[in-house]
């Protein structure tokens, strides 16, 4: 499995795609769980990258939580508000672990509050997770035309397929 670091320095194209569109809807992203059923489900997160790695944190008891308990396998979107792609577009998928860790989590409370002002100093988080990344890809627009980078554990990242049009819709 691979860590965010390790992720950034395989594919950083993939990375600075994501790290812009993420820090561009204010670090929303859409994740997407596997219900009980093994249905679908998707739901809103703000991932954060600290200390090298990315961590999945959010309110205790939401289904997205018992989703990623049950089956740690997710997919992580970037938010997508231009159907043009024109700043990109990132796929990131992996599984989580849970890291209890108070001191860890000491110190990743801390960070937020110092980074947004968000106050959750002194709480003990359940679950916590650090995300282990399988496979990830973009597409953005380069000179007209889209671009899909592709990355899996242990290649670079790789150009996959590039389409004359414009529209990620035709393409």
């Amino acid at each position: 499995m691979t860590s965010w670091n390790q992720f950034a320095a395989a594919a950083p194209r993939i990375a600075t795609i994501f790290t812009r569109r993420h820090a561009a809807t204010g670090n929303l992203c859409m994740l997407a769980t596997l219900r009980k059923d093994g249905s679908p489900r998707i739901s809103p997160l703000e991932p954060r990258v600290f200390e090298g790695e990315l961590w999945l944190v959010g309110m205790p008891g939401t289904t997205k939580f018992a989703d990623l308990a049950r089956d740690p396998r997710f997919c992580l979107h970037t938010a997508t508000v231009d159907t043009q792609v024109s700043d990109g577009d990132v796929k990131l998928f992996g599984t989580v672990r849970d890291v209890q860790d108070p001191e860890l989590q000491r110190r990743w409370a801390e960070d937020l509050f110092e980074e947004s002002g968000f106050d959750l100093r002194g709480r003990k988080f359940e679950p916590f997770y650090a995300v282990e990344l399988t496979g990830a890809s973009s597409v953005e627009i380069v000179d007209g035309h889209l671009e899909v980078t592709v990355w899996k554990p242990g290649q670079s990242e790789h150009v996959v397929e590039v389409s004359d049009s414009p529209d990620p819709a035709t393409a």
